[in-house]
């Protein structure tokens, strides 16, 4: 039992590990390229990465089985993942530090919380309320600037921030509720193969040219194989621990974001956005530590 625990645990540092390095190498490529270049040779790899996945594991299979109506889901979360992934990777463009966008990402566990209560019917304490309030205090902190009016409040790619915040907790929730119908891999699949497609037209639209530096591709094709990396340990630590002692782990994904971004591009946030940064973290390890029942006062309501 403490050894599937601890595959757990390990599973899920190496998936937040991954992730933050997600963060850094895309932000290292979109440096250099248009960003229909990088979305193209990103999910050229990741889709060709997949395919050979549920290739290999049978799970290909699937589709065969599958009715109008599960066609119809995985459409769905098609369009949202290429609204939710567009939005992410725009916010990385547009923020010049990584770890700022990291820690504003933090908004995510956030909006899904409250989604969960408000679609699915969940139920939170006055714990994890608090670690929403943590959260939301550290998100204004880092992103206010202080400006004269409504539009330079904050600083820019908070507003692309908090909608793919939203974009990404609601597609979760559609997950969530689909999780019996696919497997993780068609579930990863599907999503690259869409995005691919949006990016492929997106690329022809822009009129870009295949030709762009070794640098830029040695990073996407470093990050493209690492995102596929990080949704399957993700998986993983579900098989050994629950997916709320999982997400307590990955709450710490901006503190590795922040180490990486300082070591490989040599930015670091401002004082004030650590502080705010900080914030965000503590307030998800309190909410997901208080989901796991690890940490308790009061009663649920």
């Amino acid at each position: 039992m403490k050894s599937a625990r601890f595959k757990g645990y390990l599973y899920a540092l190496i998936a937040t590990v991954a992730f933050s390095n997600i963060y850094i190498f895309s932000k290292a490529a979109l440096n250099e390229v248009h960003l229909s270049q990088f979305g193209f040779y990103w999910y050229l790899i990741g889709c060709f990465l997949n395919f050979l996945l549920i290739l290999k594991t049978g799970k290909i299979a699937q589709f065969k089985s599958m009715t109008r109506a599960d066609f119809g889901i995985l459409a769905l979360l098609g369009f949202m993942e290429i609204a939710t992934t567009s939005s992410f990777f725009i916010s990385i463009h547009i923020i010049p530090d990584p770890a700022v966008t990291s820690f504003l990402g933090n908004l995510y566990p956030v909006m899904l919380t409250i989604m969960g209560v408000g679609i699915l019917k969940e139920r939170f304490g006055a714990l994890e309320w608090f670690g929403v309030s943590l959260a939301l205090i550290g998100a204004f902190l880092i992103s206010y600037q202080g400006g004269d009016s409504l539009s330079r409040l904050f600083i820019p790619g908070t507003s692309v921030v908090v909608f793919n915040a939203l974009l990404a907790a609601a597609t979760s929730i559609v997950v969530k509720k689909n999780i019996h119908r696919f497997s993780p891999e068609l579930f990863s699949f599907n999503r690259t193969f869409w995005l691919l497609l949006f990016s492929a037209g997106a690329f022809v639209y822009y009129k870009q040219t295949f030709a762009i530096p070794f640098s830029a591709l040695k990073n996407i094709a470093i990050g493209a194989i690492i995102e596929p990396l990080a949704l399957l340990t993700i998986y993983l630590s579900f098989k050994y621990i629950e997916a709320s002692r999982s997400s307590i782990i990955q709450s710490l994904k901006g503190i590795f974001v922040l180490a990486g971004t300082f070591l490989y591009l040599g930015t670091i946030p401002a004082k004030y956005q650590l502080i705010g940064g900080l914030l965000t973290v503590l307030g998800v390890l309190v909410m997901t530590l208080a989901q796991a029942r690890l940490i308790r006062i009061g009663k649920t309501s």
